[in-house]
């Protein structure tokens, strides 16, 4: 059964972003093919990311719809194409009527750190500020315990297999698999044994194992070239990201150069 999913009707009232509209079609297109193969998506984006400076042109708007800036007490350095970029989260509350107006979780209000990374920037022709991708959240595998090992064996094989249906219902090569658990579970005896039955035949270019800052598991994927779309499960997280997913995804994954 497909799942029911909101994309912000009245983004262009907080935030006037010329690429938006662009990048919401190409949001809304994965989102219907992804559930016509029985993908279940969550019903809000789990977040925007929106590069920008000065970054007050963004944050200032997300304040007033009552996104949290700096939730986590995190930034998160964003090296994109070689250039040095800064990524501050903001969430939104859970209890915000804007939820229902389908704003997404959490925003990452990305700026550059120097005058290179700002040219760079702004070289693109997509505008200043821009949005650069949108991440779908999917619906996780119901948990049994509070076992975290016994749930990364079966969460990770479903991302696996997600990742698989997404790429069959769109026709474009996925990203790599970033796959960022619970210590707890990497430190498992049984886990080096566990992980090749998991990950079935995919080659070690097409994924990548890390521990979760703060606990929690971040399983994402990109699946539109220049990374313009993602998809992304979130279970237990105490922060937007995880540091050394965001390094990789920003060196091997994602462009300012994003083609359509």
């Amino acid at each position: 059964m497909a799942s029911t999913v909101l994309l912000p009707e009245d983004f262009s009232e907080y935030l006037t972003i010329a690429n938006a509209a662009l990048r919401f079609e190409e949001a809304a297109e994965v989102a219907e093919k992804s559930c016509a193969l029985g993908v279940q998506l969550l019903s809000n984006l789990d977040h925007a990311a929106i590069f920008t400076d000065p970054p007050y042109l963004v944050t200032g708007a997300l304040k007033q719809m009552g996104y949290v800036s700096g939730w986590d007490s995190r930034c998160y350095p964003s090296p994109v194409d070689g250039c040095d970029y800064i990524n501050v989260s903001a969430k939104l509350p859970s209890e915000s009527p804007a939820r229902s107006r389908g704003w997404f979780d959490y925003a990452a209000v990305v700026h550059p750190v120097d005058e290179q990374a700002l040219k760079h920037m702004c070289s693109q022709g997509y505008g200043n500020p821009f949005v650069h991708h949108l991440t779908w959240g999917l619906v996780p595998p119901q948990r049994t315990s509070d076992d975290d090992s016994e749930y990364a064996n079966r969460v990770v094989p479903f991302m696996v297999e997600t990742r698989r249906m997404i790429a069959d219902a769109i026709g474009d090569e996925p990203g790599t698999l970033i796959i960022a658990l619970p210590q707890e579970v990497i430190d498992h005896p049984d886990f080096g044994d566990s992980l090749p039955i998991w990950l079935e035949d995919m080659s070690p270019e097409e994924y990548q194992i890390e521990s979760m800052d703060g606990g929690g598991f971040l399983i994402q994927f990109f699946v539109l070239t220049g990374g313009r779309i993602e998809v992304a499960l979130r279970v237990d997280t105490q922060q937007t990201f995880n540091p050394k997913s965001v390094q990789k995804i920003s060196k091997d994954e994602i462009s300012a150069v994003q083609g359509k």
